[in-house]
């Protein structure tokens, strides 16, 4: 502090061993000073969930210091400054400098805290009640060593981190919650733990106040006198206490922190029968919504992608947070009943995109685009879908049946004919300001020949639905790449889904059955290690994601769920000679589908698109507003255009004619199609060796 820092934050080792069981940051962790074992980071980093996971090292702590100035030379000064005065301390800690590209992503371990303090496997859960007290920052020492030893003696554990410079360290304590005894030791432990802070002249409640939690331990920290004024001041305007009695001061009493717990003594999750297995939840929705801690960062209203619907209607039933309480309030059935049936649950959930932001963006995972999906299976359980359920939902077997008979050209000329064209949007219940996509002139997988060299890889590439009948040149140009890249591209015959759209409609039984059949029918390819190689980003989600929802022990699932890769991630990590074509001074626009973005990251896309020489930007353009089948409903046909011109539709209509507009989500390309004249095109034709100079 001598230094005068201007970002003073800390973390320990248990935080950090709980990132890495969970996956969390976990190339950034290897930038840390004293690097937590990176053996056991390296041999975790490929191999989700991480739930095997351990370090031994928890004692380790990080400070990350911060220096500005007027200029970087004078930042770095400062710098120099204080690592010579720490090297010179009896003890001097491990210290390492970080350029501008560094240090963000080492910021980026300590603002993963709060995901990293929730829900880590093989750790009892952990609960506010003690999350932000805070003391004068030269006494935070002490203070930490006390309020060590007080969990130890009580049996608690959790990791510490916070803002240091300013003496607040949060906590989230493994209380127990849900027993009397476990809840009678959780009260007696934080009146110690107040006597504690108030010793070192600090405060119970450092950044987010007191509330019903703190009230009846303010007397011991502002005493008689002023507790008596806060009665009077708030007499003054509350002569009736009427405004929240008994939260913070009451002329009778306030409530105990024990009293009104969501959980408290007794508690039993309501655990329902379900699709989903919800491995990582002890096997229920109710714990899963029971994630929400109400941070509130699905409350943007703008940057990133979670949530869209919020920042379009702007109403908290819209948002991660009011969902997943609305869901739980409804299982529990104290404040909502209905169960399953409930239509103001249905309704909040309708116009969620199941864009899955939530579950890499919310900082404790909550995932609406699963919960909708379960929600949706028991609502319409014993009932008949409207019919635009199963035209959306079952897309994959109308678009196959269609390329046989009629086939592509004649089909077109009926959807394209005026009067079937809005007979068929209507009966589907589409826009009436939507086209529907035209098919290709055949399909890839009719098309495509496998050339087999000997002692190459054997690669799978996967003719999904969408670019299969409705954009071959993406795969064509996905297994010449391949093919230059040096594999053998095996294209599976016959037709093939994955099931994406079943999951909007909550047809959970058939989207199980379609994902059986792939384990099946590909057992012998799975097993011999084979990579599968996706275009579709929401295909490859389905793969990285539910079919381990639906069979977490399987291990023939868990291989899929290994061997699936988007292109630009299997070049980059099993391609490490591929250099793609130079395209010097193009200028390159590229949308991130939602699923690409929230559980595979653009990093690796955007690596291998820079690699081309091209001027290559990445819109924080959110979700599309398409989303599969969203966009074309008519009911949410405004929400679909709002967010397209949040910021995608704007930059295509400013980008220049010769700029090439990049986005690898069929609905993505069709949203862009449909509101302009450009067409965007997969990042596999950018890099396609065939593609025209």
């Amino acid at each position: 502090l001598e230094h005068k820092p201007i970002g003073l934050e800390g973390f320990d080792g248990v935080l950090v061993d709980f990132m890495l069981r969970k996956g969390l940051a976990v190339d950034d962790i290897r930038l840390l000073p004293v690097a937590p074992i990176p053996e056991v980071a390296a041999r975790f980093a490929s191999s989700p969930p991480f739930a095997t996971a351990t370090v031994s090292n928890t004692s380790v702590g990080y400070l990350l210091v911060e220096f500005g100035g007027w200029t970087e030379g004078d930042a770095d000064a400062q710098l120099d400054s204080m690592m010579t005065a720490a090297a010179a301390l009896p003890s001097p800690p491990s210290m390492r400098s970080y350029s501008s590209a560094e240090a963000a992503r080492v910021w980026r371990v300590r603002e993963s805290a709060l995901a990293a303090n929730v829900f880590v496997p093989g750790e009892e859960e952990g609960w506010e009640g003690w999350e932000d007290a805070a003391v004068p920052p030269t006494r935070l020492g002490s203070y930490l060593r006390q309020i060590s030893a007080l969990m130890k003696q009580y049996g608690y554990r959790s990791p510490m981190y916070g803002h240091y410079g300013q003496g607040c360290v949060h906590l989230r304590i493994n209380f127990d919650l849900e027993t009397a005894e476990g809840i009678a030791k959780y009260r007696d432990f934080i009146d110690h733990a107040t006597d504690i802070v108030i010793a070192h002249g600090g405060s119970i409640s450092g950044e987010h106040g007191d509330g019903q939690s703190r009230a009846a331990l303010l007397p011991k920290m502002f005493g008689p006198e002023l507790m008596n004024a806060f009665r009077e001041f708030k007499a003054i305007w509350d002569p009736t206490n009427k405004m929240n009695p008994g939260k913070l001061v009451d002329p009778m009493a306030v409530y105990e922190p024990q009293d009104n717990l969501r959980l408290g003594a007794g508690y039993v999750s309501h655990k329902q029968p379900t699709h989903f297995k919800f491995p990582d939840d002890h096997g229920s929705l109710s714990r899963a919504t029971l994630r929400c801690v109400g941070v509130g960062a699905c409350r943007k209203e703008e940057g990133a992608t979670m949530c869209p619907s919020y920042m379009v209607t702007r109403e908290e039933r819209h948002s991660t947070r009011g969902r997943a309480h609305l869901l739980w309030e409804v299982l529990e059935g104290n404040v909502l009943t209905g169960g399953f049936r409930n239509e103001d649950v249905k309704e909040a959930l309708d116009l969620c995109l199941s864009c899955k932001a939530c579950k890499s963006e919310c900082p404790v995972n909550v995932d609406v685009a699963t919960y909708k999906a379960e929600f949706l299976s028991h609502y319409f359980e014993g009932r008949v879908h409207p019919l635009r359920d199963y035209v959306f939902g079952f897309m994959d077997k109308w678009v196959h049946l269609s390329s046989i008979v009629p086939g592509p050209r004649l089909t077109n000329l009926v959807t394209s004919t005026p009067s079937s064209h809005s007979a068929i949007k209507s009966i589907a219940g589409v826009a009436a300001a939507r086209s529907l996509p035209k098919f290709a002139g055949h399909s890839f997988q009719r098309a495509f020949v496998t050339a087999t060299v000997t002692k190459r890889t054997r690669v799978i590439l996967w003719p999904d639905t969408w670019n299969n009948y409705f954009h071959p040149p993406a795969l064509i140009a996905a297994a010449a790449v391949l093919t230059t890249a040096g594999f053998n591209v095996e294209v599976p015959r016959g037709h093939v889904c994955c099931g994406r759209p079943l999951y909007d409609f909550g047809f959970l039984s058939q989207a199980r059955k379609y994902l059986d059949r792939i384990l099946n029918r590909f057992a012998p390819q799975i097993d011999a290690g084979l990579p599968f190689i996706m275009l579709e980003p929401s295909c490859a989600s389905v793969f990285r994601d539910e079919l381990i929802n639906f069979f977490p022990d399987s291990e023939r699932a868990q291989k899929l769920r290994r061997q699936t890769f988007l292109l630009s991630e299997f070049l980059v990590r099993h391609a490490p000679d591929y250099r793609p074509p130079q395209i010097q001074g193009q200028q390159i626009i590229v949308h991130g589908h939602c699923h690409h973005k929230s559980l595979m990251k653009m990093d690796d896309e955007m690596t291998i698109l820079a690699a081309t020489g091209a001027d290559v930007s990445l819109l924080d353009s959110g979700c599309c507003g398409m989303a599969g089948p969203f966009g074309f409903e008519k009911e949410k046909f405004e929400v679909s255009q709002a967010l397209g011109e949040r910021v995608l539709l704007p930059a295509v209509r400013n980008a220049l004619p010769e700029t090439l507009l990049v986005s690898d989500g069929f609905s993505c390309r069709e949203q862009i199609a449909q509101n302009s004249q450009r067409r965007a095109i997969h990042f596999a034709e950018v890099i396609s060796p065939t593609r025209p100079a």
